[in-house]
């Protein structure tokens, strides 16, 4: 699926916006539609990088629209297991390293349409490989895990080794007490975390630290006040929130701050209505998909999460969506 932007731009209403904003269901499933169909454009190719990632945000963009089957099932899992490796992981897109973020991906894909099984029937070595590969990446130190060989670490690739391990039911190949003594050496005064110790809160990094340790059962080591009262202040006047201080708005950390709150029981400490309709102007009501905010190209990338935080706000006729 291609990650170009545009061609539409989010809250371009002809002669003002309507009296009453209302999510644009039946654009946005065909905006995400259309997204494959662009390669006759070079920033479908300059973006073949995230192909794998911007399948599972299209597909989980659908999910939560209620129009599941809006892809073809067959070419989706023939595309996931394309991009397997021998060793297990999997890459962005065919020829590509394999790399954990596309290895998570791969999974959750497989596992959102029902195909998880297809690992052991068509896949290189079955659901165990998949999970030897994951567990490879861990630090048998610090209990951290590397993206992939080149050994870049980041609580992202920490919380999608649990992610994955956790759908494949394989976590006991990891050593998951080092793993979460290391989410809390990432803590801060603040009650967020960073991507490593010592580094400053960030919204995207507190989801990966809150969601790692919700999958562990380990949320009793969160400072839920305290972190509530972080993440709060990420709403602006506007209704958007920003990752950290002093940052634009922008419609992704609808996600990355709301599904925290959710985890922490704090989803009320923010104004609903004031972001619900923060993220509605972001849409392009003609052409569907929604932006990072208003007056910016829309991407699948913000579609999805902007979906995604409208769902966890209950938004009338939007799947439920798990905030972990």
């Amino acid at each position: 699926m291609s990650l170009a932007s545009g061609p539409g731009r989010g809250g371009s209403y002809i002669g003002g916006l309507p009296g009453e904003l209302q999510l644009l269901v039946e654009k946005h499933v065909t905006y995400i539609q259309s997204l494959d169909t662009r390669k006759d454009e070079l920033e479908y190719w300059l973006t073949e990088h995230l192909r794998l990632s911007g399948l599972y945000w299209g597909l989980t963009a659908l999910h939560l629209l209620g129009h599941p089957k809006a892809l073809p099932w067959e070419e989706t899992v023939d595309f996931v297991l394309s991009c397997q490796h021998d060793n297990g992981g999997f890459g962005a897109a065919p020829g590509h390293d394999a790399h954990m973020l596309y290895t998570v991906n791969a999974v959750q894909i497989l596992a959102t349409i029902g195909a998880i099984d297809d690992l052991d029937k068509r896949g290189k070595g079955g659901k165990r490989k998949v999970g030897s590969y994951i567990a490879s990446l861990q630090d048998q130190e610090t209990g951290t895990f590397a993206g992939d060989e080149y050994g870049e670490v980041d609580t992202r690739f920490l919380y999608g080794a649990l992610n994955a391990l956790s759908l494949l039911h394989l976590t006991p190949l990891i050593d998951l007490p080092k793993a979460i003594a290391y989410i809390q050496a990432c803590a801060n005064f603040d009650g967020g975390y960073g991507v490593s110790p010592g580094a400053e809160s960030h919204a995207g990094q507190i989801f990966t630290c809150v969601g790692a340790l919700a999958i562990a059962g380990r949320l009793d080591m969160v400072d839920r006040d305290k972190l509530g009262g972080w993440l709060s202040e990420r709403q602006l006047e506007n209704g958007g929130l920003n990752g950290r201080p002093e940052k634009l708005e922008d419609v992704c950390y609808s996600w990355w701050v709301l599904s925290s709150l959710a985890m922490i029981g704090r989803l009320h400490w923010i104004d609903r209505e004031k972001l619900s309709s923060f993220i509605l102007k972001c849409q392009d009501p003609e052409m569907g998909g929604i932006a990072d905010r208003p007056g910016d190209m829309v991407d699948v990338f913000h579609t999805v999460f902007g979906i995604a935080g409208l769902s966890l706000l209950r938004y009338p006729g939007l799947v439920e969506v798990d905030p972990i």
